[in-house]
């Protein structure tokens, strides 16, 4: 945050440094009258992440022998509307057998889900070194794409510019609006909507053709790149 063009200083929550003023993040488009015609647009607004640390990434990961896509399936339990937003690990089941190395961005994985993720050597699971928002920056910067559902990291990942498909319930959170797959915030996000209450599995359904079709454009440039004069 204190990257960030505008800002002058990052002050931590427990901090005891006085101000006059003091409006939520959340309450600026009311503070502004934002509309939806002047919402800075943005490709990006927060900085990218070091060279260094990207490099610290990718030699985790190994050769980029595959299309790369980062997994979130749930949020903070203790979220009011986590019952709507976030999903089983298992109801993505159908996403795991396309020609992709998943790479979990998942922190703290609930019991339930536990079992299956060590059980599905299709993921990759480097979230212990996940140790603040700046690692998963970095480890974004190693993707080709960000599959999540509505949490802070597709946030994360639309003020970064990065590739992010972000898994909406039927009634979403106000930012999303509704009946459009784009996002007025990001210029790099699509919205996959459930089209009616807890319909997960025509959501992923979906998913699946999409990234197929994904999958395909990447290995198509990929095989072109390797045809071109050193």
């Amino acid at each position: 945050m204190g990257g960030i063009t505008g800002v002058a200083n990052c002050i931590g929550r427990s901090s005891s440094q006085a101000f006059d003023l003091h409006c939520p993040l959340g309450t600026l488009p009311l503070a502004f009258g934002t509309r939806l015609d002047t919402i800075p647009f943005a490709q990006a607004y927060v900085p990218a992440p070091s060279a260094a640390r990207v490099k610290t990434w990718e030699d985790r990961l190994g050769p980029p022998n595959r299309f790369r896509v980062g997994l979130v399936w749930a949020g903070n339990p203790d979220h009011k509307n986590d019952h709507n937003r976030s999903l089983a690990l298992r109801t993505l089941a159908p996403l795991l057998d396309c020609d992709v190395q998943f790479v979990s961005l998942q922190k703290g994985v609930r019991d339930q889900d536990r079992a299956f993720l060590d059980e599905r050597s299709e993921i990759v699971d480097l979230t212990g070194q996940l140790t603040d928002f700046s690692e998963t920056a970095a480890l974004m910067s190693c993707l080709d794409l960000v599959i999540s559902v509505d949490t802070s990291v597709v946030h994360l990942a639309g003020a970064l510019g990065a590739p992010v498909w972000t898994l909406l319930p039927f009634n979403p959170d106000w930012r999303w609006l509704l009946e459009r797959d784009d996002s007025p915030w990001y210029r790099s996000m699509r919205l996959f909507r459930q089209p009616k209450r807890g319909d997960w599995a025509s959501v992923v359904d979906h998913l699946r053709l999409e990234l197929e079709g994904q999958v395909s454009e990447w290995r198509s440039s990929q095989e072109q790149s390797s045809l071109l004069p050193a």
